[in-house]
């Protein structure tokens, strides 16, 4: 395949290695250098698009895929306020995308698990819920994608919760953050370089659930991406992970 990479920081060179290790090409590359030249002509020669940019960068690189009938894989988060449209034009137009808050394998495996465990714990009036993440200080949005994705499922399944809190921390020393009985707390911890870890934690009086995924490197978010860019080549639609792995 010949890609391109819109958003070169330390995911798309992530992406970059592997790619170029199962053969493939990368024909263009979107940094914060040369964005404002990117343009739908620019993707001519390109099989498809891996975006790994900024929230207020993805919308715009998706639509100028659409323009020229890229097929785009989306790993930002932060921009799904605008999901609705996205998908309208996607299926009304016949564009390929594929788009997930996290192409981890792993993570998409926990997501499983993570709605197994909600619809176990949906009758248990004894227990509250709550969700940790931890990423670098670099990371602009909060909460990430990942526990965003992990709240809706869990509030999916169990009855009594139907919105999500978010909370930035820098500073472990904060105090505990009281929410209302119908709230998800997630605690966003900004600290490092921490690739990413997730947390659900269930927990009453006498006792605690949690489930936990940890991610090692950007190597696993990368090969996922990969993975939905080979699957998406013959393909028309709006795709998850979820899709692309049958589970």
């Amino acid at each position: 395949m010949k890609i391109a990479l819109l958003g070169y920081g330390k995911m798309g060179k992530a992406i970059e290695k592997i790619a170029i290790a199962k053969g493939h090409e990368i024909v263009y590359k979107v940094n914060l250098e040369n964005a404002y030249d990117f343009m739908s002509v620019s993707l001519h020669n390109v099989d498809v698009a891996i975006d790994f940019s900024m929230p207020s960068a993805a919308v715009e690189n998706i639509l100028k895929c659409f323009e020229a009938k890229v097929p785009i894989i989306v790993g930002t988060t932060g921009w799904y306020d605008q999901f609705d449209l996205i998908q309208e034009k996607c299926l009304k137009e016949g564009q390929s995308m594929v788009y997930s808050s996290n192409f981890s394998i792993g993570v998409n495996i926990f997501y499983k698990l993570n709605k197994i465990l909600a619809k176990m714990m949906s009758n248990q009036e004894d227990y509250d819920v709550k969700i940790e993440e931890v990423h670098h200080t670099e990371k602009k949005d909060f909460p990430s994608g990942t526990a965003i994705t992990l709240a809706k499922q869990i509030i999916s399944e169990v009855n009594q919760k139907t919105e999500y809190k978010g909370r930035l921390i820098f500073n472990e020393n904060l105090p505990a953050q009281s929410v209302k009985d119908h709230e998800i707390l997630i605690e966003s911890i900004r600290v490092g370089d921490v690739t990413g870890d997730h947390k659900v934690i269930y927990e009453s009086i006498i006792d605690e659930i949690q489930i936990t995924h940890k991610a090692k490197s950007r190597y696993g978010f990368a090969k996922g991406a990969i993975l939905a860019a080979e699957w998406i080549q013959d393909k028309k639609g709006l795709y998850t992970m979820e899709d692309i792995l049958n589970l």
